[in-house]
């Protein structure tokens, strides 16, 4: 998730929380002047900001501490640890995010809100300054995001409202370690820090679809290239194994959304039907996708599961949100074969990023197959 950007003013700790609040809700104000959204949801959003800004602790500081649980120290240490190899072997520019840590008194970071046309694949945008259009909204606030659901729903929008618990300001602020990503495990707490730093290092105002699934690209691919090749790690390690299962994982996933999409296209696009009709046409369409994920694409994953896909209701917010962190990833695949090095594939992105009206042009097709491609990690 991308968070709305600001300028941290980096003032000295102890006032940190009140000069990066002021900057803050003033840029908040001017910014809803100019935007759909109302300057109370930029406020808000300002200011739980500030206070995630203000709780940063210096990542020495808490693995030294005592008080610091051995996991926790451990998970930081490992943290730290990947996000120096980031920079010394894929030259990501990450600034001083993840140089820190702040622990929330709750155990999800925000709300996620996402709306869809009923009738077309189209989502509902927000505009931002700095990102563009953004296909959602993020709520530090439970009642706020389901009020705003509510509203959408009554205006007729299909909506998907799920939990977050990291984002990327896109450099624009220091990001910490959030005690909300380290519920998962260590492989995952690493992949997030790689796809969350991978945004600051490429972010295309206005391309999410892009920007995401380039970020689950970058950040499944480093987090197994960092497990294979680390000290004490290697191919026969059951990180690096489990890092290279997930990465086929997400391909498998994005390979069977495919299909389900091309044929939601057919029905929208029949000028034939009327917009009620093609709403209840629908409902066949995930139906079946439904069931051939749980018959023949859910047993063959390796290490993730993707359930809530078999087990929430499905409609066009849901099938969006997936779009867009899933879209291609065996073109990802393949611009990583051709590179040779998911160094060379991320510089030719940032080389071709602001030479193609769609970033996705980028990337070579990939051969149309039920198996993953030979997996190219480490090469």
């Amino acid at each position: 998730m991308v968070s709305f950007p600001m300028t941290d003013p980096s003032p000295p700790r102890r006032r940190r929380w009140f000069l990066g609040a002021g900057a803050l809700l003033l840029l908040a104000v001017v910014s809803a002047s100019f935007t759909a959204c109302s300057p109370i949801y930029v406020i808000r959003a300002g200011i739980a900001e500030a206070r995630i800004l203000a709780g940063r602790r210096p990542l020495p500081e808490v693995i030294a501490d005592s008080a610091t649980d051995a996991r926790t120290r451990n998970t930081l240490v490992l943290v730290r640890e990947a996000r120096q190899w980031a920079i010394d072997s894929l030259e990501l520019r990450v600034g001083d995010s993840y140089t820190s840590y702040t622990e929330l008194e709750s155990d999800t970071l925000a709300m996620v809100l996402s709306a869809a046309y009923r009738d077309r694949l189209q989502p509902r945008t927000w505009w931002f300054p700095i990102v563009g259009h953004v296909p959602y909204r993020g709520f530090f606030d439970l009642e706020d995001a389901q009020k705003a659901q509510r509203e959408l729903e009554e205006e007729g929008f299909d909506t998907r409202l799920r939990p977050t618990s990291a984002f990327s300001t896109l450099g624009w602020f220091a990001d910490p370690i959030l005690s909300t990503m380290l519920y998962s495990d260590d492989l995952e707490v690493v992949q997030t820090v790689l796809h969350e730093i991978s945004h600051a290092h490429l972010f295309i105002p206005g391309r999410v679809r892009f920007n995401e699934s380039y970020a689950v690209f970058v950040g499944r691919v480093a987090t197994a290239e960092f497990f294979c090749t680390r000290p004490g790690g290697g191919p026969d390690t059951v990180w690096c194994q489990r890092a290279q299962a997930r990465w086929r994982d997400v391909r498998r996933f994005s390979r069977f959304l495919d299909p389900v999409v091309d044929e939601l296209l057919a029905l929208y696009g029949d000028s034939t039907k009327t917009s009620d009709e093609k709403v209840e046409a629908r409902g066949a369409i995930f139906a079946r996708a439904q069931e051939t994920f749980t018959r023949d694409v859910q047993p063959n994953f390796e290490s993730l599961s993707f359930r809530s896909f078999a087990t929430d209701p499905l409609n066009n917010a849901t099938l969006l949100s997936r779009m867009r962190y899933y879209h291609r990833l065996d073109d990802f695949a393949a611009l990583l074969e051709r590179e040779g090095s998911l160094r060379a594939a991320v510089a030719a992105l940032v080389a071709g990023a602001g030479t193609v009206d769609d970033p996705f042009d980028l990337l070579p097709k990939a051969p149309r197959a039920e198996a993953p491609a030979p997996d190219s990690i480490g090469r």
